[in-house]
């Protein structure tokens, strides 16, 4: 998929954030910083992390710059209510970036932290994707710790089952 303008992305970007932050709302404050396995990421973790590599990582390359990403931890933002502010404040930062992109800013080309070329609208379609990965295990750990989650898409697959035609 590849993304000529701006207008058509940003409502896309903004609905995944939406199903992010509607399963973020499910985790318990006291699990917040709960995690599998030593040395991974926690619940909060995965939240400050999507939150700063889109916008000191993505949103930096977008404009041409380096990026200024260092980490994912509770210096960023510590408790539960914080680590939700964190996440919106980083994310309205990030959109405010992205709604300055031209069709020709999208054509051009950035370079990654190891100095690969990328396309601006590939970079775009990274913070989707990055976004989506990390929300993928944050279902996974809530799964673990026996948390009911919402349905991605409005239903769960038990109900899709139900109401779909027997062959």
């Amino acid at each position: 998929m590849e993304i000529a303008n701006i207008e058509s992305f940003l409502p896309y970007c903004k609905s995944v954030r939406e199903r992010t932050m509607r399963l973020a709302r499910v985790i318990p404050a006291d699990k917040l910083e709960w995690t599998y396995a030593p040395g991974k990421f926690t619940l909060g973790d995965l939240l400050r992390h999507i939150a700063a590599i889109e916008r000191y990582l993505w949103a930096e390359l977008v404009q041409g710059k380096a990026s200024r990403y260092h980490g994912c931890g509770r210096e960023l933002a510590d408790g539960y209510d914080n680590v939700l502010a964190f996440v919106e404040r980083m994310h309205a930062e990030s959109v405010e970036i992205f709604s300055r992109l031209t069709p020709d800013d999208l054509k051009k080309k950035s370079a990654t932290p190891d100095g690969s070329p990328i396309s601006t609208w590939k970079i775009l379609r990274l913070v989707v994707e990055h976004e989506i990965h990390h929300r993928g295990e944050m279902y996974a750990y809530l799964g673990m710790l026996g948390v009911q989650t919402p349905p991605l898409y409005g239903m769960t697959s038990e109900q899709v089952k139900e109401l779909s035609t027997k062959a």
